[in-house]
């Protein structure tokens, strides 16, 4: 009997203004355009955003999820920028309608936090895999109206 692999949730950190093109665009980007964290992704695998702040040149704290969805394909390509320096890696994402949801309230109840006190530390890589159990909880938030 063939397994399938079970479909994995994660989080990425970005901007809410960066995250904003993507959502219009129907992609992601993480990690400053570099492939590594976006080639761990399947089709069917769920991804959450997390935006520390609202524009990525200014200071002004976010700190909500921001957007939230699911892998659409298997491909991994470069963008096309207005600078032929920069063609970031991305991948296909049909996002769900959502709204932003402040982390604030939900710290004590996210099992991938585990020091409460330092939560901010657990997003400093810009990219984590999180338990079905959390994704469903920020989910559950972002898409209930």
């Amino acid at each position: 009997m063939h397994e399938y692999p079970r479909m994995k949730y994660y989080i990425a950190v970005a901007s809410k203004d960066h995250i904003e093109r993507g959502v219009q665009g129907g992609f992601m980007q993480s990690n400053h355009g570099k492939s590594t964290s976006l080639k761990r992704l399947r089709k069917g695998d769920s991804i959450i955003y997390y935006s520390p702040k609202l524009y990525f040149e200014k200071e002004e704290k976010c700190q909500c999820f921001t957007a939230i969805g699911e892998i659409k394909d298997e491909e991994l390509y470069q963008g096309v920028m207005s600078s032929a320096d920069f063609q970031p890696f991305r991948r296909n994402v049909d996002f769900y309608e959502s709204k932003d949801v402040s982390i604030l309230p939900l710290i004590d109840d996210l099992d991938f936090i585990a020091d409460k006190k330092k939560w901010g530390f657990y997003f400093r890589f810009g990219f984590l895999e999180i338990s079905e159990k959390d994704f469903l909880l920020i989910k559950n938030k972002m898409v209930s109206f």
